[in-house]
Protein backbone atom coordinates (compact mmCIF):
# COMPACT_ATOMS: atom_id res chain seq x y z
CA UNK A 1 0.00 0.00 0.00
CA UNK A 2 1.46 3.15 -0.91
CA UNK A 3 0.61 6.97 0.28
CA UNK A 4 1.47 10.05 -1.58
CA UNK A 5 1.82 13.25 0.37
CA UNK A 6 1.77 16.80 -1.56
CA UNK A 7 0.71 20.27 -1.49
CA UNK A 8 -0.30 23.41 -3.64
CA UNK A 9 -1.11 26.45 -1.61
CA UNK A 10 0.44 25.94 2.16
CA UNK A 11 -1.18 29.03 3.18
CA UNK A 12 -4.60 27.24 2.89
CA UNK A 13 -3.81 24.47 5.01
CA UNK A 14 -5.02 21.63 2.70
CA UNK A 15 -3.01 18.57 2.32
CA UNK A 16 -3.31 16.59 -0.64
CA UNK A 17 -3.40 12.99 0.06
CA UNK A 18 -3.34 10.17 -2.70
CA UNK A 19 -3.86 6.14 -1.12
CA UNK A 20 -2.97 3.46 -3.22
CA UNK A 21 -3.95 0.03 -2.87
CA UNK A 22 -2.87 -2.65 -5.44
CA UNK A 23 -4.47 -6.51 -5.02
CA UNK A 24 -7.84 -5.74 -5.36
CA UNK A 25 -10.25 -8.91 -5.11
CA UNK A 26 -13.04 -8.32 -3.53
CA UNK A 27 -16.20 -6.37 -5.14
CA UNK A 28 -16.12 -4.05 -2.28
CA UNK A 29 -13.46 -2.63 -0.35
CA UNK A 30 -13.74 -0.65 3.02
CA UNK A 31 -11.84 2.53 3.67
CA UNK A 32 -10.73 3.02 7.29
CA UNK A 33 -9.89 6.64 8.52
CA UNK A 34 -8.67 6.01 12.20
CA UNK A 35 -10.91 7.30 15.15
CA UNK A 36 -8.75 8.18 17.32
CA UNK A 37 -4.39 8.28 18.17
CA UNK A 38 -2.53 6.51 20.36
CA UNK A 39 -1.54 8.75 23.30
CA UNK A 40 -4.57 10.17 23.47
CA UNK A 41 -7.52 7.83 24.70
CA UNK A 42 -10.24 9.63 23.43
CA UNK A 43 -12.38 9.54 20.05
CA UNK A 44 -10.66 12.37 17.60
CA UNK A 45 -13.21 12.50 14.98
CA UNK A 46 -10.38 13.14 12.45
CA UNK A 47 -12.70 12.66 8.98
CA UNK A 48 -14.01 16.14 9.80
CA UNK A 49 -11.10 17.73 8.46
CA UNK A 50 -11.46 16.03 5.07
CA UNK A 51 -12.94 18.27 2.27
CA UNK A 52 -13.07 16.25 -0.35
CA UNK A 53 -12.93 12.45 -0.72
CA UNK A 54 -12.92 10.01 -4.42
CA UNK A 55 -12.02 7.12 -5.44
CA UNK A 56 -10.65 5.55 -8.88
CA UNK A 57 -9.41 2.66 -10.74
CA UNK A 58 -5.76 2.39 -12.18
CA UNK A 59 -7.11 3.87 -15.18
CA UNK A 60 -8.88 6.97 -13.71
CA UNK A 61 -12.30 6.28 -13.90
CA UNK A 62 -14.47 7.46 -10.82
CA UNK A 63 -15.63 4.95 -8.57
CA UNK A 64 -19.18 5.00 -6.79
CA UNK A 65 -18.58 4.87 -2.63
CA UNK A 66 -20.92 5.51 -0.11
CA UNK A 67 -19.86 6.99 3.64
CA UNK A 68 -21.09 4.22 6.12
CA UNK A 69 -19.91 5.80 9.38
CA UNK A 70 -18.01 9.12 10.54
CA UNK A 71 -15.03 7.94 9.18
CA UNK A 72 -15.33 4.53 7.14
CA UNK A 73 -16.33 4.17 3.56
CA UNK A 74 -17.65 1.60 1.20
CA UNK A 75 -16.34 1.73 -2.47
CA UNK A 76 -17.86 -0.39 -5.08
CA UNK A 77 -14.04 -1.85 -6.81
CA UNK A 78 -15.80 -4.82 -8.86
CA UNK A 79 -13.50 -5.77 -11.45
CA UNK A 80 -10.40 -3.40 -10.11
CA UNK A 81 -7.31 -4.55 -9.36
CA UNK A 82 -5.32 -1.16 -8.17
CA UNK A 83 -7.36 1.18 -5.93
CA UNK A 84 -6.58 5.05 -5.52
CA UNK A 85 -8.36 6.90 -3.09
CA UNK A 86 -7.62 10.76 -3.11
CA UNK A 87 -8.71 12.96 -0.43
CA UNK A 88 -7.90 16.24 1.02
CA UNK A 89 -7.21 17.20 4.89
CA UNK A 90 -7.08 20.30 6.42
CA UNK A 91 -4.12 20.65 8.72
CA UNK A 92 -4.37 24.32 10.12
CA UNK A 93 -3.79 23.19 14.07
CA UNK A 94 -0.59 22.76 15.85
CA UNK A 95 0.26 20.80 18.72
CA UNK A 96 2.29 17.81 19.72
CA UNK A 97 -0.56 15.22 18.16
CA UNK A 98 -2.19 17.44 15.08
CA UNK A 99 -1.52 17.92 11.14
CA UNK A 100 -0.13 21.28 10.25
CA UNK A 101 1.14 22.52 7.08
CA UNK A 102 1.98 26.45 6.32
CA UNK A 103 4.69 28.29 4.16
CA UNK A 104 6.98 26.95 6.81
CA UNK A 105 6.79 23.15 7.31
CA UNK A 106 4.18 20.49 6.70
CA UNK A 107 4.26 18.57 9.88
CA UNK A 108 2.26 15.10 9.58
CA UNK A 109 1.03 12.49 12.00
CA UNK A 110 -0.80 10.22 9.94
CA UNK A 111 -3.07 8.68 12.23
CA UNK A 112 -4.72 11.45 11.51
CA UNK A 113 -4.99 11.39 8.35
CA UNK A 114 -3.74 8.26 6.51
CA UNK A 115 -6.75 6.16 5.43
CA UNK A 116 -6.28 1.83 5.23
CA UNK A 117 -8.13 -1.25 4.20
CA UNK A 118 -8.57 -2.88 7.71
CA UNK A 119 -8.04 -6.54 6.67
CA UNK A 120 -4.91 -5.15 5.20
CA UNK A 121 -3.48 -3.36 8.26
CA UNK A 122 -0.32 -5.58 8.40
CA UNK A 123 0.58 -5.00 5.15
CA UNK A 124 3.97 -2.72 4.48
CA UNK A 125 3.99 0.97 3.18
CA UNK A 126 5.62 3.20 1.05
CA UNK A 127 5.28 6.73 2.04
CA UNK A 128 6.21 9.56 -0.88
CA UNK A 129 6.16 13.15 0.13
CA UNK A 130 6.51 15.96 -2.56
CA UNK A 131 8.39 17.86 -1.07
CA UNK A 132 10.68 21.60 -1.54
CA UNK A 133 14.22 20.72 -2.71
CA UNK A 134 15.59 21.83 0.60
CA UNK A 135 13.21 20.48 2.79
CA UNK A 136 14.72 18.36 5.25
CA UNK A 137 12.28 15.44 6.97
CA UNK A 138 12.50 14.61 10.61
CA UNK A 139 11.45 11.20 10.43
CA UNK A 140 11.22 8.09 12.51
CA UNK A 141 11.10 5.74 9.29
CA UNK A 142 13.54 4.39 6.80
CA UNK A 143 14.26 5.65 3.63
CA UNK A 144 12.61 3.54 1.05
CA UNK A 145 13.18 2.88 -2.82
CA UNK A 146 9.63 3.98 -3.59
CA UNK A 147 10.91 7.18 -5.33
CA UNK A 148 12.92 5.75 -7.78
CA UNK A 149 9.77 4.29 -9.38
CA UNK A 150 7.97 7.46 -9.28
CA UNK A 151 11.03 10.20 -9.23
CA UNK A 152 10.87 13.10 -7.82
CA UNK A 153 10.11 12.37 -3.66
CA UNK A 154 11.23 11.78 -1.24
CA UNK A 155 10.34 8.30 0.21
CA UNK A 156 10.20 6.18 3.38
CA UNK A 157 9.35 2.36 4.46
CA UNK A 158 6.91 1.19 6.97
CA UNK A 159 6.54 -2.64 8.52
CA UNK A 160 2.95 -2.09 8.57
CA UNK A 161 0.14 0.77 8.75
CA UNK A 162 0.88 0.39 12.84
CA UNK A 163 4.29 1.57 12.21
CA UNK A 164 3.23 4.30 9.39
CA UNK A 165 0.80 5.67 12.49
CA UNK A 166 3.15 5.78 14.87
CA UNK A 167 5.69 8.18 12.95
CA UNK A 168 4.95 11.62 12.65
CA UNK A 169 7.27 13.67 10.68
CA UNK A 170 8.21 17.35 10.47
CA UNK A 171 9.22 18.68 6.47
CA UNK A 172 10.96 22.28 6.74
CA UNK A 173 13.93 23.99 5.00
CA UNK A 174 14.12 25.98 9.04
CA UNK A 175 14.32 22.89 11.02
CA UNK A 176 17.53 22.84 13.33
CA UNK A 177 19.38 19.43 13.96
CA UNK A 178 22.00 17.95 16.45
CA UNK A 179 22.28 14.20 17.13
CA UNK A 180 24.15 12.63 20.08
CA UNK A 181 24.70 8.88 20.89
CA UNK A 182 24.27 6.83 24.01
CA UNK A 183 25.08 3.41 24.47
CA UNK A 184 25.52 2.86 20.36
CA UNK A 185 22.10 4.13 19.72
CA UNK A 186 21.22 7.55 17.89
CA UNK A 187 19.03 10.65 19.77
CA UNK A 188 18.23 12.98 17.16
CA UNK A 189 16.89 16.77 18.72
CA UNK A 190 14.80 18.32 15.68
CA UNK A 191 13.77 21.49 16.63
CA UNK A 192 11.05 23.85 14.48
CA UNK A 193 9.80 26.89 15.16
CA UNK A 194 11.70 30.60 16.23
CA UNK A 195 14.04 29.08 19.05
CA UNK A 196 18.02 29.01 20.05
CA UNK A 197 18.55 25.65 21.48
CA UNK A 198 21.55 25.43 23.22
CA UNK A 199 23.27 22.21 22.06
CA UNK A 200 26.02 21.64 24.29
CA UNK A 201 23.81 22.13 27.44
CA UNK A 202 20.95 19.93 25.71
CA UNK A 203 23.76 17.38 25.00
CA UNK A 204 24.67 17.23 28.68
CA UNK A 205 21.36 16.84 30.18
CA UNK A 206 19.82 14.47 27.63
CA UNK A 207 23.03 12.54 27.57
CA UNK A 208 22.22 11.45 31.52
CA UNK A 209 18.48 10.77 31.39
CA UNK A 210 18.71 8.68 27.97
CA UNK A 211 21.77 6.61 29.03
CA UNK A 212 19.93 5.60 32.30
CA UNK A 213 17.24 4.79 30.78
CA UNK A 214 18.58 2.39 28.72
CA UNK A 215 20.83 1.01 31.61
CA UNK A 216 17.47 0.40 33.36
CA UNK A 217 15.66 -1.10 30.95
CA UNK A 218 18.44 -3.26 29.21
CA UNK A 219 17.47 -3.53 25.74
CA UNK A 220 15.23 -0.97 23.64
CA UNK A 221 12.12 -1.20 21.53
CA UNK A 222 14.31 1.28 18.96
CA UNK A 223 17.30 1.15 17.16
CA UNK A 224 17.39 5.04 17.14
CA UNK A 225 15.40 7.89 18.43
CA UNK A 226 13.78 11.21 17.37
CA UNK A 227 12.74 13.95 19.63
CA UNK A 228 10.82 16.52 17.18
CA UNK A 229 10.49 20.01 18.99
CA UNK A 230 7.08 22.19 17.89
CA UNK A 231 8.48 25.41 19.36
CA UNK A 232 5.95 28.17 19.33
CA UNK A 233 5.89 31.69 20.17
CA UNK A 234 3.11 31.42 22.83
CA UNK A 235 2.85 29.20 25.66
CA UNK A 236 2.06 25.73 24.88
CA UNK A 237 2.72 22.50 26.64
CA UNK A 238 2.35 19.19 25.46
CA UNK A 239 3.84 15.97 24.26
CA UNK A 240 3.21 12.83 22.58
CA UNK A 241 4.70 9.02 22.39
CA UNK A 242 5.76 7.39 19.34
CA UNK A 243 8.08 3.93 19.74
CA UNK A 244 10.99 5.49 17.62
CA UNK A 245 10.58 9.16 18.11
CA UNK A 246 7.91 11.86 19.92
CA UNK A 247 6.27 14.79 19.45
CA UNK A 248 6.83 17.95 21.97
CA UNK A 249 5.32 21.25 21.87
CA UNK A 250 6.65 24.25 23.95
CA UNK A 251 6.55 27.88 23.96
CA UNK A 252 7.58 30.78 24.35
CA UNK A 253 10.35 30.13 22.36
CA UNK A 254 12.42 33.26 23.81
CA UNK A 255 12.21 31.42 27.22
CA UNK A 256 13.10 27.87 25.59
CA UNK A 257 16.48 27.33 27.23
CA UNK A 258 15.97 28.28 30.98
CA UNK A 259 14.26 28.34 34.15
CA UNK A 260 10.60 26.57 34.22
CA UNK A 261 10.10 25.79 30.29
CA UNK A 262 13.38 24.56 29.89
CA UNK A 263 13.28 22.26 33.47
CA UNK A 264 9.84 21.41 31.17
CA UNK A 265 11.02 20.33 28.30
CA UNK A 266 13.34 18.20 30.24
CA UNK A 267 10.68 16.97 31.87
CA UNK A 268 8.48 16.42 29.18
CA UNK A 269 11.53 14.77 27.13
CA UNK A 270 12.36 12.15 30.08
CA UNK A 271 8.85 11.62 30.52
CA UNK A 272 7.55 10.89 26.45
CA UNK A 273 11.07 8.77 26.27
CA UNK A 274 9.66 6.37 28.81
CA UNK A 275 6.53 5.71 27.02
CA UNK A 276 8.90 4.54 23.72
CA UNK A 277 8.74 1.26 26.99
CA UNK A 278 6.01 1.74 29.16
CA UNK A 279 2.35 1.97 26.46
CA UNK A 280 4.11 1.69 22.95
CA UNK A 281 5.26 -1.84 23.64
CA UNK A 282 4.02 -2.36 26.70
CA UNK A 283 0.64 -2.81 26.82
CA UNK A 284 -2.73 -3.40 28.37
CA UNK A 285 -4.23 -6.16 27.02
CA UNK A 286 -6.96 -4.34 25.64
CA UNK A 287 -4.82 -2.52 23.03
CA UNK A 288 -2.63 -5.23 21.76
CA UNK A 289 -2.66 -4.60 19.02
CA UNK A 290 -4.92 -1.28 18.81
CA UNK A 291 -7.69 -1.15 16.96
CA UNK A 292 -8.43 2.69 15.61
CA UNK A 293 -12.11 1.69 14.82
CA UNK A 294 -13.20 2.18 18.61
CA UNK A 295 -12.60 3.60 21.52
CA UNK A 296 -10.03 0.78 23.40
CA UNK A 297 -10.73 0.75 26.83
CA UNK A 298 -8.63 0.25 29.73
CA UNK A 299 -8.14 0.29 33.39
CA UNK A 300 -4.66 0.72 33.35
CA UNK A 301 -3.75 3.86 33.04
CA UNK A 302 -2.50 4.46 35.95
CA UNK A 303 0.08 2.27 34.47
CA UNK A 304 0.51 3.60 31.27
CA UNK A 305 0.61 7.57 32.43
CA UNK A 306 0.87 6.72 35.95
CA UNK A 307 4.13 5.05 36.19
CA UNK A 308 5.66 7.17 33.21
CA UNK A 309 4.70 10.17 35.07
CA UNK A 310 6.45 9.00 38.48
CA UNK A 311 9.52 7.73 36.41
CA UNK A 312 9.67 10.92 34.16
CA UNK A 313 10.43 12.83 36.87
CA UNK A 314 12.76 10.44 39.11
CA UNK A 315 14.94 9.38 36.77
CA UNK A 316 15.77 13.15 35.77
CA UNK A 317 16.76 13.11 39.53
CA UNK A 318 17.80 9.43 39.71
CA UNK A 319 20.56 10.43 36.63
CA UNK A 320 21.47 13.69 38.15
CA UNK A 321 19.61 16.06 35.75
CA UNK A 322 17.76 17.45 38.90
CA UNK A 323 18.91 18.05 41.80
CA UNK A 324 16.91 17.13 45.15
CA UNK A 325 15.13 20.72 45.46
CA UNK A 326 14.06 20.00 41.31
CA UNK A 327 12.80 16.54 42.01
CA UNK A 328 10.92 17.63 45.29
CA UNK A 329 9.00 21.14 43.88
CA UNK A 330 7.93 18.33 40.55
CA UNK A 331 6.54 15.93 43.43
CA UNK A 332 4.80 18.71 45.00
CA UNK A 333 3.05 19.61 42.30
CA UNK A 334 1.50 16.30 41.70
CA UNK A 335 0.76 16.00 45.50
CA UNK A 336 -0.86 19.50 45.14
CA UNK A 337 -3.25 18.40 42.17
CA UNK A 338 -4.13 15.42 44.61
CA UNK A 339 -5.27 17.26 47.65
CA UNK A 340 -7.12 19.63 45.35
CA UNK A 341 -9.19 17.01 43.36
CA UNK A 342 -11.89 16.55 45.27
CA UNK A 343 -12.67 14.16 42.78
CA UNK A 344 -10.25 11.54 44.51
CA UNK A 345 -13.54 10.84 46.70
CA UNK A 346 -15.71 9.56 43.91
CA UNK A 347 -13.44 7.81 41.02
CA UNK A 348 -10.79 5.77 41.11
CA UNK A 349 -7.75 6.08 39.53
CA UNK A 350 -8.91 2.93 37.66
CA UNK A 351 -12.14 4.02 36.72
CA UNK A 352 -10.81 6.82 35.66
CA UNK A 353 -8.98 5.72 33.20
CA UNK A 354 -11.63 3.97 31.92
CA UNK A 355 -13.20 7.33 31.63
CA UNK A 356 -10.52 9.01 29.59
CA UNK A 357 -12.55 7.94 26.85
CA UNK A 358 -15.73 10.12 27.90
CA UNK A 359 -13.62 13.40 28.98
CA UNK A 360 -10.15 12.34 30.48
CA UNK A 361 -8.41 15.24 28.74
CA UNK A 362 -11.24 18.25 29.85
CA UNK A 363 -11.24 19.09 33.62
CA UNK A 364 -15.13 17.91 33.30
CA UNK A 365 -17.90 18.63 35.50
CA UNK A 366 -16.54 19.22 39.15
CA UNK A 367 -14.80 16.15 41.50
CA UNK A 368 -16.03 13.63 39.11
CA UNK A 369 -12.68 12.08 38.47
CA UNK A 370 -9.00 11.69 39.31
CA UNK A 371 -6.12 12.31 37.07
CA UNK A 372 -4.59 9.13 35.99
CA UNK A 373 -0.93 10.97 35.67
CA UNK A 374 -0.90 12.61 39.10
CA UNK A 375 -2.57 10.16 41.25
CA UNK A 376 -1.14 6.95 39.20
CA UNK A 377 2.76 9.61 40.07
CA UNK A 378 1.44 8.85 43.52
CA UNK A 379 0.38 5.74 43.11
CA UNK A 380 3.66 4.10 41.61
CA UNK A 381 5.82 5.34 44.14
CA UNK A 382 3.97 4.44 47.01
CA UNK A 383 4.28 0.71 45.09
CA UNK A 384 8.26 1.33 44.56
CA UNK A 385 8.37 1.72 48.34
CA UNK A 386 6.49 -1.02 48.84
CA UNK A 387 8.48 -3.62 46.79
CA UNK A 388 11.90 -1.33 48.28
CA UNK A 389 10.65 -2.01 52.10
CA UNK A 390 9.57 -5.69 51.38
CA UNK A 391 12.92 -7.14 49.66
CA UNK A 392 15.21 -4.36 52.07
CA UNK A 393 15.68 -2.37 48.93
CA UNK A 394 16.95 -5.48 46.78
CA UNK A 395 14.25 -4.87 44.55
CA UNK A 396 11.86 -1.91 43.11
CA UNK A 397 9.42 -0.94 40.81
CA UNK A 398 12.18 -1.19 38.06
CA UNK A 399 12.27 -4.83 38.04
CA UNK A 400 8.44 -4.72 37.72
CA UNK A 401 8.66 -2.61 34.51
CA UNK A 402 11.62 -4.53 32.61
CA UNK A 403 9.90 -8.07 33.64
CA UNK A 404 6.51 -6.19 31.95
CA UNK A 405 8.75 -5.80 28.76
CA UNK A 406 10.60 -8.57 28.46
CA UNK A 407 7.70 -11.15 29.41
CA UNK A 408 4.75 -9.31 27.95
CA UNK A 409 6.06 -6.59 25.38
CA UNK A 410 8.89 -8.75 23.59
CA UNK A 411 6.78 -11.94 23.08
CA UNK A 412 3.67 -9.41 21.77
CA UNK A 413 1.78 -10.04 24.79
CA UNK A 414 -0.67 -7.40 26.72
CA UNK A 415 -0.95 -7.25 30.20
CA UNK A 416 -4.29 -7.03 32.15
CA UNK A 417 -4.32 -5.61 35.57
CA UNK A 418 -4.04 -8.77 37.47
CA UNK A 419 -1.04 -9.52 35.58
CA UNK A 420 0.81 -6.44 36.77
CA UNK A 421 -0.92 -7.03 40.51
CA UNK A 422 0.89 -10.35 40.04
CA UNK A 423 4.18 -8.82 38.91
CA UNK A 424 4.48 -6.28 41.46
CA UNK A 425 3.95 -9.37 43.85
CA UNK A 426 6.42 -12.00 42.59
CA UNK A 427 8.92 -9.23 43.06
CA UNK A 428 7.78 -8.21 46.48
CA UNK A 429 7.02 -11.76 47.90
CA UNK A 430 3.80 -9.67 49.82
CA UNK A 431 0.12 -9.15 48.40
CA UNK A 432 0.20 -6.11 46.82
CA UNK A 433 -3.66 -6.03 48.44
CA UNK A 434 -3.01 -2.92 50.49
CA UNK A 435 -2.54 -0.85 47.75
CA UNK A 436 -4.52 -2.25 44.76
CA UNK A 437 -7.35 -1.33 46.66
CA UNK A 438 -6.63 2.56 47.05
CA UNK A 439 -6.14 1.47 43.20
CA UNK A 440 -9.92 0.63 42.41
CA UNK A 441 -11.71 2.46 45.06
CA UNK A 442 -12.15 5.95 46.16
CA UNK A 443 -10.76 6.22 49.17
CA UNK A 444 -8.69 8.43 50.72
CA UNK A 445 -4.26 6.99 50.68
CA UNK A 446 -3.01 9.97 52.51
CA UNK A 447 -1.81 7.27 55.09
CA UNK A 448 -0.58 4.77 52.55
CA UNK A 449 1.56 7.62 51.09
CA UNK A 450 2.93 9.11 54.55
CA UNK A 451 4.03 5.12 55.03
CA UNK A 452 5.93 5.32 51.75
CA UNK A 453 7.64 8.46 52.54
CA UNK A 454 8.19 7.77 55.70
CA UNK A 455 10.74 4.35 54.35
CA UNK A 456 12.93 6.95 52.72
CA UNK A 457 12.85 9.40 55.66
CA UNK A 458 10.44 11.59 54.59
CA UNK A 459 6.90 12.82 55.31
CA UNK A 460 3.74 15.04 53.75
CA UNK A 461 4.22 18.28 55.11
CA UNK A 462 0.64 20.71 55.37
CA UNK A 463 0.33 24.37 55.76
CA UNK A 464 -2.23 26.57 54.87
CA UNK A 465 -2.68 28.40 51.62
CA UNK A 466 -0.62 31.72 51.49
CA UNK A 467 -4.19 33.04 50.21
CA UNK A 468 -6.62 34.06 52.83
CA UNK A 469 -9.80 33.50 50.00
CA UNK A 470 -8.38 29.93 49.60
CA UNK A 471 -7.66 28.81 53.25
CA UNK A 472 -10.19 30.48 54.59
CA UNK A 473 -13.07 31.07 52.61
CA UNK A 474 -12.15 27.88 50.43
CA UNK A 475 -12.21 29.61 46.93
CA UNK A 476 -10.02 29.60 43.97
CA UNK A 477 -10.15 32.21 41.41
CA UNK A 478 -8.00 33.45 38.26
CA UNK A 479 -7.76 36.97 38.10
CA UNK A 480 -7.19 38.31 34.60
CA UNK A 481 -7.72 41.70 33.22
CA UNK A 482 -11.13 42.80 34.22
CA UNK A 483 -12.44 39.57 35.77
CA UNK A 484 -12.25 37.58 38.41
CA UNK A 485 -13.37 34.03 38.24
CA UNK A 486 -13.66 31.27 40.27
CA UNK A 487 -11.99 28.31 39.60
CA UNK A 488 -12.54 26.12 42.46
CA UNK A 489 -14.77 25.67 45.37
CA UNK A 490 -13.83 24.14 48.34
CA UNK A 491 -16.96 21.21 49.28
CA UNK A 492 -19.17 22.39 52.09
CA UNK A 493 -16.73 25.48 52.70
CA UNK A 494 -18.06 29.07 53.35
CA UNK A 495 -18.19 29.96 49.87
CA UNK A 496 -19.65 26.95 48.52
CA UNK A 497 -22.85 27.17 51.66
CA UNK A 498 -22.91 30.83 50.19
CA UNK A 499 -24.32 29.60 46.65
CA UNK A 500 -20.80 30.74 44.85
CA UNK A 501 -19.97 28.06 42.18
CA UNK A 502 -17.43 27.41 39.48
CA UNK A 503 -17.33 30.19 36.74
CA UNK A 504 -19.04 32.63 38.87
CA UNK A 505 -17.56 36.16 38.26
CA UNK A 506 -16.49 38.27 41.58
CA UNK A 507 -17.47 41.68 41.59
CA UNK A 508 -17.44 43.55 44.92
CA UNK A 509 -15.61 42.83 47.99
CA UNK A 510 -17.28 44.95 51.21
CA UNK A 511 -18.05 47.26 48.88
CA UNK A 512 -14.78 47.67 47.38
CA UNK A 513 -15.15 46.84 43.32
CA UNK A 514 -13.30 43.67 42.02
CA UNK A 515 -11.19 44.69 38.95
CA UNK A 516 -7.98 43.17 38.07
CA UNK A 517 -5.91 44.99 36.29
CA UNK A 518 -3.35 42.56 34.46
CA UNK A 519 -0.83 43.36 37.25
CA UNK A 520 -1.75 42.26 40.24
CA UNK A 521 -3.92 39.74 42.47
CA UNK A 522 -6.77 42.43 43.23
CA UNK A 523 -9.36 39.82 45.17
CA UNK A 524 -7.09 37.98 46.52
CA UNK A 525 -5.13 41.07 48.16
CA UNK A 526 -8.33 42.52 49.48
CA UNK A 527 -9.27 39.39 51.16
CA UNK A 528 -5.51 39.24 52.56
CA UNK A 529 -6.17 43.31 53.78
CA UNK A 530 -9.49 42.21 55.19
CA UNK A 531 -8.53 39.46 57.08
CA UNK A 532 -11.02 37.40 59.54
CA UNK A 533 -13.72 39.80 59.80
CA UNK A 534 -17.37 38.96 58.17
CA UNK A 535 -17.06 39.83 54.20
CA UNK A 536 -19.56 40.62 51.53
CA UNK A 537 -19.32 39.41 48.16
CA UNK A 538 -21.32 40.33 45.31
CA UNK A 539 -21.28 37.93 42.38
CA UNK A 540 -22.59 37.19 39.00
CA UNK A 541 -23.57 33.52 38.51
CA UNK A 542 -25.15 32.89 35.47
CA UNK A 543 -26.11 36.40 34.34
CA UNK A 544 -27.76 36.71 37.35
CA UNK A 545 -25.90 39.57 40.50
CA UNK A 546 -26.09 38.03 43.37
CA UNK A 547 -25.02 38.96 47.40
CA UNK A 548 -23.63 36.73 50.00
CA UNK A 549 -22.19 37.49 53.84
CA UNK A 550 -19.47 35.25 54.39
CA UNK A 551 -17.97 34.36 58.18
CA UNK A 552 -14.28 33.28 57.20
CA UNK A 553 -13.19 29.95 58.82
CA UNK A 554 -8.90 30.44 58.92
CA UNK A 555 -6.74 27.68 57.70
CA UNK A 556 -9.77 24.89 57.48
CA UNK A 557 -9.95 24.62 53.87
CA UNK A 558 -7.17 24.68 50.54
CA UNK A 559 -3.69 23.34 52.45
CA UNK A 560 -0.46 23.25 50.16
CA UNK A 561 1.54 20.28 50.50
CA UNK A 562 4.84 18.79 49.80
CA UNK A 563 7.25 15.96 50.75
CA UNK A 564 10.40 17.33 53.04
CA UNK A 565 13.06 15.23 54.68
CA UNK A 566 12.50 14.56 58.52
CA UNK A 567 14.75 15.88 60.19
CA UNK A 568 14.36 13.23 62.89
CA UNK A 569 14.75 10.12 60.31
CA UNK A 570 17.23 7.09 61.80
CA UNK A 571 20.51 5.98 59.77
CA UNK A 572 18.42 3.38 58.12
CA UNK A 573 16.00 5.78 56.51
CA UNK A 574 18.75 7.69 55.67
CA UNK A 575 19.91 4.98 53.66
CA UNK A 576 17.04 4.21 51.87
CA UNK A 577 16.84 7.64 50.78
CA UNK A 578 20.49 7.75 49.32
CA UNK A 579 19.56 3.84 47.52
CA UNK A 580 16.07 5.09 45.84
CA UNK A 581 18.13 8.38 44.71
CA UNK A 582 21.07 6.80 43.94
CA UNK A 583 20.34 3.43 41.97
CA UNK A 584 22.68 1.52 40.21
CA UNK A 585 22.39 -1.28 37.88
Amino acid sequence: MNYIISYKKPHDHFIDIEFIADKITEDETFIQLPSWRPGRYELGNFAKNIQKWAAFDEKGNALPFQKETKDRWKVNTKGVSILHIKYNYYAAELNAGSTFLDSTQLYLNPVNCCVYIPERINESCELGLQLPVDYKVAIGLTPSTFCKEIGGMKCFHAKNFHDLADSPFIASSSIQHKKITCSDIDFNFWFQGICKPDWEKLSIDFMKFCNHQLEMMKQAPFKSYHFLFQILPNKIYHGVEHTTSTVIALGPGYNLMKGDLYEDLLGVSCHELFHAWNIKTIRPVEMQPYDYTRENYSKLGYVCEGVTTYYGDYLLYRSGVFNEEQYFQTFAERLQKHVDNFGRFNLSVADSSFDTWLDGYTPGIPNRKTNIYDEGCLLAFATDMFIRKNTANEKSLDDVMRYLYTEFALKGKGYSDADYKGVVEHFSNKSYDEIFKFINSALDYEPMLNEAMAYIGCELIKYSSPKFNEHALGIKVNEVAGVCKVTAVYPDSVADLAGISINDDLLVLNNVQIKPDGTGTNFTEWCNYFGDVSLTITFASNGLVKQSALIPQPNKYYKVVRMEKTSSANELYRNNFENWGNNKF
